[in-house]
């Protein structure tokens, strides 16, 4: 199997991400049991990572066909990597999806807890840094974020704080990213895939510990 560098990665997550769009998916709400509008931009991150995972499998098998969802971490089993590559492994990626509007045009105002909170509890982009960076993991690691940006309401602040606070957990790589677009959801129509390669961890402390 290949060993796709991390912008190689970021370059097939995104055309991924294109091209299951042009499939026109619909997500149906859990909540109300209503569909969508079409496209990929409504579905949850844990459905796009499958639905990129089995793409990228099935066109480039020697990169990407051995790979695994959920996979527990070393010595730590209820803890779940979203996304692993390689057989033996050569890649253990956390990814968080940004997605600051709704499907119905409105602002989401608890996305940037996903991204940004540093209590573990909330499971977000920022804690992932740290879980990455302290586990077992025998491969290269790294956490990506996908976003669906909007004028009013721009990803690149949100990665910029991201980026700012994730360096005080962990020493990162540089910034590796690409964007997709021409995507047919009204509201979800371009964006960016953004990652980062978590090269150590670095002592941090927890006030009130």
């Amino acid at each position: 199997m290949g060993n796709p560098d991390l912008q190689h990665l970021v370059n097939d997550f995104a055309s991924a991400i294109e091209s299951i769009d042009r499939s026109a998916p619909v997500r149906t709400s859990s909540r109300t049991g209503k569909p969508y509008q079409p496209g990929i931009g409504p579905h949850p991150e844990t459905e796009t990572v499958a639905m990129v995972a089995t793409r990228l499998a099935s066109v480039d098998p020697s990169s990407y066909g051995d790979y695994r969802l959920g996979e527990p971490y070393p010595g730590a089993s209820r803890q779940k990597c979203d996304w692993t590559l390689g057989d033996p492994r050569m890649w253990a990626i956390e990814v968080k999806m940004l997605r600051l509007m709704g499907d119905n045009g409105k602002p989401n105002d608890n996305m940037l807890m996903h991204i940004l909170s540093p209590y573990p509890g909330h499971r977000s982009a920022l804690t992932d840094v740290e879980k990455l960076a302290a586990s077992g993991f025998d491969c290269s690691r790294a956490v990506l974020i996908y976003g669906f940006d909007d004028a009013a309401w721009p990803m690149d602040l949100a990665i910029d704080s991201f980026e700012v606070l994730a360096q005080g957990r962990a020493g990162l790589s540089e910034r590796r990213q690409a964007p997709f677009k021409n995507l047919i959801h009204p509201v979800h129509r371009e964006g960016w895939v953004v990652a980062w390669q978590i090269l150590g961890a670095r002592s941090t402390r927890h006030y009130g510990a």
